[in-house]
């Protein structure tokens, strides 16, 4: 028995080692989990880079007039509304704005006003435009102000500071793109104004139309994305933790370079007036001086007016830039 015993003892080990030899010589043939696929990024923010969103369509809406605002002997002011797919989803949403219509039997040339920087909480529906508008409004222009989203009576922003700060390029070439829609506009004429940040997005327009939209800039923020926001990181509540930390994230997936104006010039086909007072604290001028400069290499074709001792809203010399302004807009009426 106890013989019996052994062999099955020595049976079974040299079972164990046939087994371990077998699977360390078959190892390879048996199926393994493969290795795992790097997962790419999402990037939903490319479809707003200057290139791409210059290859985007940019559908017509119709600007529907609202209510009055204020009338005078010379216009009327009222307040209207577009819906349009700010993130090119189909999904609509509404902007709100201030449009100033001269009286008289017209049909009437169009300014497309962009503002600057206005705090959020404080903003009134055409707060930014409305002196420059109210002066074009006299002279026979309609003026198209748009308040963009998260402000006056349009829908809510993005949740994305980025994706926010994207889509007012999107609003600006969507309300150029729905002009057709007023009776009273003459069918030919639509120039563009814009002031400090509305300045930068009137630029950004231009390279994503390529269109010839004679346009006029007071004190534009020229700096490339993102230091023109950096550049202003001291005025934000949380001086500037929130987007410090946004924009990191944001560097990580993406180019910045891809969404600033300063890499596209070669687009802009329009003519420019730009207004620059020597006092500006907001926009310093040599901001300007080099832009402008830029531009002449780029064969853009500029007009530089400097305004000495002016600060960042051109006073003391408003009277002058904005009748320069208007001398600019009457001399490409076609």
């Amino acid at each position: 028995m106890s013989n019996l015993r052994g062999f099955f003892y020595y049976l079974s080990i040299a079972v164990i080692f046939f087994l371990i030899g077998w699977f360390g010589n078959n190892a390879y043939r048996l199926p393994r989990a493969p290795d795992p696929v790097p997962q790419a990024k999402p990037t939903p923010l490319l479809k707003y880079t200057v290139e791409n969103l210059s290859k985007s369509e940019f559908k017509k809406s119709e600007i529907i007039i609202g209510n009055t605002l204020k009338e005078t002997t010379s216009y009327t002011s009222y307040e209207f509304t577009m819906e349009f797919s700010p993130d090119f989803s189909g999904n609509l949403k509404k902007t709100s704005g201030m449009i100033n219509i001269p009286k008289g039997p017209g049909p009437f040339p169009v300014i497309v006003m962009y503002r600057g920087y206005i705090n959020q909480e404080t903003y009134a529906i055409g707060e930014g435009t409305s002196p420059s508008a109210s002066f074009f409004a006299q002279n026979g222009y309609i003026t198209v102000a748009p308040d963009f989203l998260g402000y006056g009576n349009s829908d809510s922003e993005a949740a994305n500071i980025f994706e926010s700060r994207f889509q007012t390029y999107v609003t600006a070439v969507s309300v150029l793109k729905s002009v057709g829609s007023l009776s009273s506009w003459d069918g030919t004429n639509i120039f563009i104004w814009g002031h400090s940040n509305g300045g930068q997005i009137a630029l950004i327009t231009l390279e994503i139309t390529g269109e010839n939209y004679p346009t006029v800039l007071w004190a534009p923020v020229t700096r490339p994305f993102p230091a023109s926001i950096l550049y202003y990181i001291d005025e934000a509540t949380d001086s500037g933790k929130l987007i410090i930390g946004k924009l990191a994230e944001f560097n990580d997936t993406y180019d910045a370079g891809m969404f600033s104006l300063t890499g596209y010039y070669v687009k802009i086909k329009a003519p420019i007036q730009l207004n620059q007072g020597t006092a500006d604290t907001a926009v310093p001028y040599w901001w300007s001086d080099s832009f402008v400069q830029t531009l002449k290499n780029s064969e853009v074709d500029v007009t530089y007016i400097k305004y000495p001792g002016a600060n960042h809203n051109l006073l003391p010399l408003w009277n002058q830039a904005v009748n320069a302004s208007l001398l600019f807009f009457k001399s490409y009426l076609r």
